[in-house]
């Protein structure tokens, strides 16, 4: 293929405008911002499942303060009840001794019960300050997810800008290049990933291997207009001044 070594050099804006694209599509996969929001939206998950996990142990710590309320306040009536029964005196001397018998282990029992209850309120109210303290990390981490995808998303706007005035200037170059060229580049860049690179002090710019003296003999005898390839990497090798032909 004989091309002219004029549109020839073009190549090489071509390859750097496909470098840069290049950069702009790893720099969106790797892109730090987005690391930082995967990081954060890791971290307010294991918040939230946090504070969760408080709510449901709060939950709980209720259910039993209910239940214990409940008892208690069920020997108390039956204290009420044979107090009651004690002072009207119309019990026998039998059921009375049971009644006295009964009331001493319905005190004990509520001793105990009030314990129990005390014990429990007391893990309940340490419950609610760990709910207000995980209820501050989940709102902390939402924060700074927050601010963190701002920044993931002026990031990502500043790529999408970059890609699209690189796109804009590759298409001014193509327009200028013959079709057979460009298709030459393009399969040479889908194999190696440089499609065009200059050969410079006997060196190709693609695989940056020093070419033999055979092979730079025959580069250096090839007409200008005549398109050459790197024989180590296969990249078209623009000639220039700098080629050390």
């Amino acid at each position: 293929m004989k091309v002219e070594p004029s549109i020839q050099a073009q190549l090489l804006e071509l390859a750097k405008i496909d470098t840069e694209l290049t950069r702009i599509a790893h720099r969106r996969k790797s892109l730090p911002e987005q690391q930082e929001v995967d990081r954060l939206e890791t971290e307010k998950t294991a918040r939230k499942d946090a504070a969760v996990a408080v709510e449901i142990a709060m939950d709980d710590l209720d259910r039993d303060i209910r239940k214990l309320e409940t008892e208690v306040d069920g020997v108390r009536k039956r204290e009420q009840r044979d107090r009651a029964m004690l002072a009207a005196g119309t019990v026998g001397a039998k059921q009375l001794t049971e009644l006295q018998h009964e009331l001493d282990t319905l005190i004990r029992r509520q001793q105990v019960l009030e314990d129990e209850l005390l014990e429990v309120m007391e893990r309940r109210e340490a419950a609610e300050a760990d709910h207000q303290h995980a209820g501050a990390q989940l709102s902390r981490a939402e924060d700074e997810l927050i601010d963190a995808a701002r920044r993931r998303d002026d990031a990502m706007a500043d790529l999408n800008v970059a890609e699209q005035r690189c796109n804009a200037d590759r298409s001014a170059v193509l327009d200028q290049l013959p079709t057979e060229l460009v298709a030459d580049y393009d399969r040479r860049r889908s194999r190696s990933g440089i499609g065009a690179a200059l050969l410079q002090a006997r060196r190709c710019g693609g695989c940056r291997i020093e070419l033999d003296r055979g092979a730079i003999a025959e580069i250096a005898h090839a007409a200008p207009e005549l398109v050459v390839h790197c024989p180590e990497c296969g990249t078209i090798l623009v000639r220039t001044k700098e080629s050390g032909l």
